[in-house]
Formats: structure tokens, C-alpha cells, sequence
């Protein structure tokens, strides 16, 4: 793995998303219109549903663009023949997907920052703890579905059918994070399959920020980095898996 072709391809694909103005715009502020989305739901309400909805939501929105995003484009370049024009020349499949982490990891950088401080800031999310971790957080949840998007997108022949990879790999998590229900509370079977889920963790984590004071944060830290350091392990496992079944083109 060389860091100069790396950071080759993550530039050409940062070049991309740049003149791709539609694309640039579902990364960078869909999270954020889906937050506005749901405060303007909960507008009249009396209750605290907003707040008590959008931690969990903070963690999934991310998550869900950047996964439809990446799997989508990874594989418009396969079947447009650009990844094999790359992979001909003095280019590792690790190389590639290292360099289209890396500019999706920067675009899921700066879609978690404008999330959040539109959540706290312009639409009153109530945060017990640091505003920095929420950050943090969304954006490592962003990673995992970029991730998860690059390995997934080998598997697809066209774009309708990574799309359709949405209701398997996706709703599932989402149904079993806890958003709904506790995972605590969940039957027995349930409870050990979201056990295996990221996006579990991620939502557990994003909870713990959200609902815990900065002074008792100290008691929580260790479970919220615990959290974390899975998710990022998923969404390493997602990267290798990616390279190690990356093809050239869509047969």
C-alpha cells in the first residue's frame, strides 16, 4: 500500500464529487435536511420527542446517505471502466479503496459538523454532553457507511441493484438499534442479533453523549470509546472485505 497513490485517488475523487454538484449537495446537507425534517414534525409538540429521537437519529442519517452515496459511485466507476483503468496501472485494490475512504471519510467529516451544529444550534437539541463528541461520533458512523457502501457495491451489477441493498443491510439495523424499543427490552433472539449490528453500537454511543452530563461524562467514557472502537473495527472489516473483493468491472 503506497500513500502517495492513495492520496492520488482520493484527490481525482474529491475532483469528481467537487463538479458534481447534486451529489455534493445529498453528502453534505441531507443529514441536516432530515434533522430540520423531523424538528418541524415534532414542532407542536408539547413532549420532548424531538430530543429524545434525534441523538439515535444523529447516528443513522450519516450513516445512511454515506452508504447509498459510496456503494452507488463505486460502482458507476466500475461499470463505467474507470476502476479498471486504474487497477492497470501501479495501483493496489487496497490503494483504491483507502483513497475513496479517504475522500468519503473527509465528506463525512464535514456532513456530521453541519448536522450537528444545525441540530444544536438553529434547532435547540438538548446535549448533556459535549457538542465535540457528538461530532465525533456521527462522523465515525458516517465512516462505517461508506465502508460497508464500498464492500456492498461489489456485489451489484447496476446502481438499481445496490440501491437495493438499502432494505437488507440497512432497515434491519435501523429496527434493531434501539431507536423504537431499548435493545434491553427486546426478545431474547432480537437482543443477541443487534448485538452483532454496528449501527447498535453507534446509537449506543451517540445516547451516551447526548444523555450524559459533562461532569459524570468520566463514568461513561471508557463504554463510549468501547462503542466506538467497534464500529470502527466493523467498519475496517468493511474496507479490507471491500478490497479483497473488489473486481475490475460489472460482468
Amino acid at each position: 500500500m503506497s500513500p502517495r497513490i492513495t492520496l492520488a485517488v482520493a484527490r481525482r475523487v474529491l475532483a469528481q464529487l467537487r463538479h458534481d454538484h447534486r451529489t455534493l449537495a445529498l453528502l453534505l446537507f441531507m443529514p441536516a435536511f432530515f434533522m430540520a425534517l423531523l424538528w418541524w414534525m415534532f414542532e407542536e409538540s408539547t413532549g420532548p420527542e424531538f430530543d429524545r429521537f434525534a441523538p439515535a437519529l444523529l447516528a443513522i442519517f450519516p450513516f445512511f446517505v454515506m452508504f447509498l452515496v459510496t456503494s452507488v459511485t463505486t460502482l458507476r466507476e466500475r461499470s463505467s471502466g474507470t476502476l479498471e483503468r486504474l487497477l492497470a496501472m501501479p495501483t493496489g485494490r487496497l490503494d483504491l479503496l483507502s483513497g475513496y475512504a479517504l475522500a468519503f471519510g473527509l465528506m463525512a467529516a464535514l456532513q456530521s459538523v453541519i448536522a450537528v451544529t444545525t441540530s444544536v444550534y438553529l434547532l435547540d437539541l438538548d446535549v448533556a454532553g459535549p457538542v465535540w463528541m457528538l461530532v465525533v461520533v456521527a462522523v465515525v458512523d458516517a465512516v462505517l457507511g461508506s465502508s460497508l457502501g464500498l464492500f456492498l457495491s461489489a456485489f451489484a451489477r447496476t446502481e438499481f441493484q445496490a440501491v437495493q441493498f438499502m432494505p437488507a443491510v440497512v432497515t434491519p439495523q435501523v429496527l434493531l438499534c434501539g431507536l423504537f424499543v431499548p435493545r434491553e427490552e427486546l426478545p431474547s433472539v432480537l437482543r443477541e442479533i443487534s448485538d452483532l449490528l454496528p449501527l447498535s453500537y453507534a446509537v449506543d454511543a451517540i445516547t451516551l453523549v447526548s444523555t450524559t452530563t459533562s461532569e459524570a461524562l468520566g463514568g461513561v467514557d471508557a463504554d463510549i470509546w468501547a462503542d466506538l472502537a467497534v464500529v470502527l473495527g466493523f467498519a475496517l472489516a468493511g474496507l479490507v472485505l471491500g478490497a479483497a473483493t473488489l473486481r475490475r468491472r460489472t460482468a
